[in-house]
């Protein structure tokens, strides 16, 4: 079997890794995958605060999933990543990348020297100059980035990437398929959204929405002045198609549907903003994934208030998986694996 590689994932209060083999061939195989609490107040965000307390948890993480590979991937996809259309002269993809901090400045809210520059060329045309390449510029903050990696590199592991999680969420849910149309894909994160704007695979549109699920908890804990336990098993619970049977009841589901709202509203006006921009590329349905995915009728209300259809991406549909990871086990973790699945699979892009 070819050599292996783990994706990792920081999340808000959970760090996982799932270690895949096969990266470069059609069906990727899952050979073990494991979770574990992150130090309080060692992470936000998905960023490193503290390098040595996150690098304990890393190597009791690899002890705990028993991973053979010290190879990762690592993934951003918070506030201090950020994506803009850019249009440059067609040159060599390096040559382009080369050329960046001349070329993006004005466009970042940061020091060019401050940032880690990336270009993802998505189509190429013809300019008033000659040949052009579009594409997308991403830029984060080159310290929440290093933080990261040295958090890795102190656990004794080997960073051979680092990926934008919604690319890499995108990979595995719109793979490129020539006349797939446009998608939106919709990852709910714990502490962020992001929406991916595909066509036939390729990402020509990227927002991460700063709201995700463990700040809709909160929203409902505040306004029901109970405690944030309670305020996930009234989310989990009822979500926005909960029937009430008591008063109590019917102020949950309120309030639980208030606070799911403003997100929703933002997941719509960014497809609208691209739909809007680019006619020509109308979005023809609406991927969900991640932990927010499940939340009951999330489903239903974003495709009644987009007015697209909706559905539940399987990142899996390409996945083999080794003895003793189940059906049974994706189905029961396979939204709280899914980045660190994919950051894995996309390693060679990372």
């Amino acid at each position: 079997m070819a050599k292996s590689i783990v994706g990792i994932d920081i999340g808000a209060d959970v760090i996982r890794a799932v270690e895949v083999a096969d990266v470069d061939k059609a069906q990727p195989t899952i050979l073990r995958l494991a979770e574990i609490a992150s130090p309080p107040e060692s992470t936000k965000h998905g960023e490193v605060l503290h390098a040595n307390t996150v690098a304990g948890a890393l190597r009791s993480l690899w002890s705990l999933g028993r991973f053979k590979s010290k190879d990762v991937v690592l993934g951003m996809g918070n506030q201090r990543v950020l994506s803009r259309d850019l249009t440059v002269p067609r040159a060599p993809l390096a040559q382009i990348r080369e050329s960046l901090p001349f070329q993006v400045q004005d466009m970042l809210p940061v020091p060019v020297g401050d940032a880690i520059l990336d270009f993802y060329p998505t189509a190429e045309g013809d300019g008033d100059g000659g040949p052009v390449v579009h594409g997308l510029l991403v830029a984060a903050i080159k310290e929440a980035v290093l933080a990261n990696v040295n958090a890795a590199q102190l656990a004794g592991l080997n960073p051979v990437g680092v990926d934008l999680i919604p690319f890499a969420l995108t990979r595995v849910l719109a793979p490129r398929v020539a006349g797939a149309g446009t998608l939106a894909i919709v990852d709910c994160g714990a502490t962020t959204t992001s929406v991916v704007i595909a066509t036939d695979g390729v990402p020509k549109f990227v927002r991460i929405i700063p709201t995700g699920g463990w700040d809709i908890t909160k929203s409902i804990a505040a306004r029901l002045e109970v405690d944030v336990e309670a305020a996930e098993a009234v989310k989990r619970h009822f979500g926005l198609a909960g029937i009430p049977q008591t008063p109590d009841d019917a102020r949950a589901v309120a309030v639980t549907r208030e606070s799911v709202a403003e997100l929703m509203q933002s997941i719509r006006n960014t497809v609208n903003y691209f739909v809007n921009t680019r006619p020509d590329e109308p979005v023809r349905g609406v991927l969900l994934a991640g932990g927010g995915a499940a939340m009951p009728g999330l489903r239903e209300g974003l495709g009644e208030s987009s007015g697209l259809p909706v559905a539940v991406g399987d990142p899996f549909a390409a996945a083999r998986t080794a003895r003793g990871i189940t059906p049974e086990v994706l189905r029961e973790r396979g939204s709280a694996i899914a980045v660190a699945w994919s950051l894995a699979v996309g390693s060679r892009a990372a």
